[in-house]
C-alpha cells in the first residue's frame, strides 16, 4: 500500500464516518423525551421499535465520547452521550447491581441475560466521559462496572449455567471482551496494574486454549481444559469473532512493542481468513464448523456487516504493524467486497444482513444487534491509524525480538 492509496482511504473513512454515518443516527436516534437511544431504525431512518438495548446505550455513549476526545470537543456529542449515560443510570441497574439488556422506551425492564456484556459497554462509556468531562465520579463508575463484568464472567459458579454440568464449557467472547474494556479503561483513564493483568490473563488464555494452529482455527469455545467438544456448538467457528479478538491482541502488541503478543494476533486472524472468506461470492461467511462439516444454525452463509468491519481493523492493523503487502491486499480485498455491497447510497449507512451472494436480506439499518458501534468504530479506528502513517509502515515489532 502507497502513501496516496493510504491518503485516500483516510479520507474515506473520515468523510463517511461524519458525512453518511453520523448524520443518519443523529439526532434521530436520541429520545429526547425519556432519554437514551433509540436503535431499530428503518432503512430511510424512521423509527421501527421504541424498546432500548441497555447495551447499546453504553456502546453508542462511548462512540460519541471517543469521538469528542479523539475529534473535536463538540458540545452535542457531549450532551447526547449524557443521554445515554444518565438513562443508565436511572433505568439500566437491577436490584443485584447487573445490568438489563432490555427495556420499554420510559426504561421499565423487559429483559435481563445471564450474560454479562451490558456492563462492559457502560464500563467503557462511563471511563470515555471521566475523560471528557474530568469526571471522578464517571471514572469510579468505569472502573466498578468493570470489576463487575469480570467477577460474574469468571467468578466459578457465579453466573448460572446454560446447559447442565454433563459437558462444561468455556467461551471466547468474555475473554475477547475482557481485553478490549481493560484497553479502554487504561486509555481513558490511565495505566493499571489490575487492568494490565487482565489482559495478560486473557491474552494467555486465548493463546492456549482457543487458538489452534494445528486445525488452523481459533475456537469459540472449549472445554475447560481446552480440549475440542466434538458436537454442533464446540466445533463452530465465527471467523468474524475470532478476526475482532485478533485485533484487540494486535491492538495491546503495537502498544507494549510485544513480538509474541503480535505474532498470536496475527496466527488468529490469518486462520480465520482462511476460514472464513467465501472464495465463489467474495465477503466472510458467518458460521463454519471445524471439520468442515454441515453447520447447525441456518443463517451460516449470510454476510452480517459486523464481520466485515472487525475484518477491515484487522487487515490494516496487520499491515500497519508488519508492512506485509499479502495484509495490504486482504484489507484491500474486504474493503472493496463490503463497500460495494453493504452502504445504501440512496439512505446512507450500511445494511447489517446480506444473502450470501451480497443481495440485501433485510432493509432496516438498526435494531437491538446493530446500532452507532461496530461500523463507526471501524471508520474511526482506521481514520486515525491512516491519519499517523508515515510515508513507510512502521518498524515491524515481529523483528525486534531476533536483534
Amino acid at each position: 500500500m502507497n502513501s496516496d492509496t493510504a491518503a485516500g482511504l483516510r479520507d474515506l473513512y473520515r468523510d463517511t464516518l461524519l458525512n453518511d454515518i453520523l448524520p443518519f443516527w443523529f439526532p434521530r436516534c436520541v429520545d429526547h423525551e425519556h432519554g437514551g437511544f433509540f436503535t431499530a431504525l428503518d432503512r430511510d431512518g424512521s423509527l421501527l421499535d421504541t424498546d432500548k438495548s441497555v447495551w447499546f446505550q453504553g456502546r453508542i455513549a462511548w462512540m460519541l465520547l471517543t469521538l469528542y476526545n479523539t475529534v473535536e470537543h463538540r458540545p452535542e456529542w457531549l450532551e447526547w452521550a449524557r443521554s445515554g449515560l444518565e438513562f443508565l443510570e436511572r433505568h439500566g441497574t437491577d436490584a443485584d447491581g447487573r445490568l438489563f439488556f432490555l427495556t420499554d422506551r420510559a426504561g421499565q425492564s423487559l429483559r435481563k441475560r445471564r450474560y454479562a456484556y451490558s456492563e462492559s459497554f457502560a464500563a467503557i462509556a462511563w471511563a470515555a466521559h471521566a475523560r471528557a468531562a474530568g469526571s471522578a465520579r464517571s471514572a469510579e463508575r468505569a472502573r466498578d462496572l468493570f470489576e463487575r463484568f469480570v467477577r460474574w464472567n469468571f467468578t466459578p459458579g457465579l453466573m448460572p449455567p446454560k446447559f447442565t454440568d454433563l459437558r462444561p464449557a468455556i467461551g471466547l467472547a468474555p475473554r475477547m471482551i475482557t481485553i478490549v474494556t481493560a484497553q479502554e479503561l487504561i486509555a481513558n483513564l490511565g495505566d493499571d496494574a489490575d487492568l494490565r493483568g487482565w489482559i495478560d490473563r486473557c491474552i494467555g488464555e486465548i493463546g492456549r486454549w482457543f487458538f489452534k494452529p494445528e486445525l488452523d482455527c481459533v475456537m469459540e469455545q472449549v472445554a475447560p481444559d481446552g480440549s475440542v467438544i466434538d458436537h454442533f456448538d464446540g466445533r463452530t467457528l465465527n471467523p468474524g469473532h475470532a478476526i475482532e479478538g485478533a485485533w484487540f491482541i494486535l491492538h495491546e502488541a503495537r502498544r507494549r512493542g510485544d513480538a509474541a503478543m503480535c505474532k498470536l494476533g496475527l496466527g488468529m486472524l490469518e486462520a480465520s481468513w482462511r476460514r472464513g472468506w467465501d472464495h465463489e461470492y467474495g465477503g466472510l461467511y458467518y458460521f463454519r464448523d471445524l471439520y468442515n462439516k454441515p453447520v447447525q444454525e441456518y443463517w451460516h452463509d449470510m454476510k452480517f456487516w459486523w464481520p466485515h468491519n472487525e475484518a477491515v481493523i484487522a487487515t490494516l492493523l496487520a499491515w500497519r504493524m508488519t508492512g506485509e503487502e499479502k495484509y495490504a491486499r486482504w484489507h484491500r480485498q474486504i474493503h472493496d467486497w463490503a463497500f460495494a455491497h453493504f452502504p445504501d447510497p440512496e439512505y446512507s449507512e450500511w445494511y447489517g444482513y446480506l444473502h450470501r451472494d451480497g443481495r440485501v436480506s433485510m432493509p432496516l439499518k438498526g435494531n437491538h444487534w446493530k446500532g452507532f458501534f461496530h461500523l463507526p468504530r471501524m471508520l474511526w479506528y482506521c481514520w486515525k491509524l491512516l491519519e499517523e502513517i508515515p510515508t513507510v509502515p512502521e518498524e515491524d515489532i515481529t523483528h525486534r525480538e531476533r536483534r
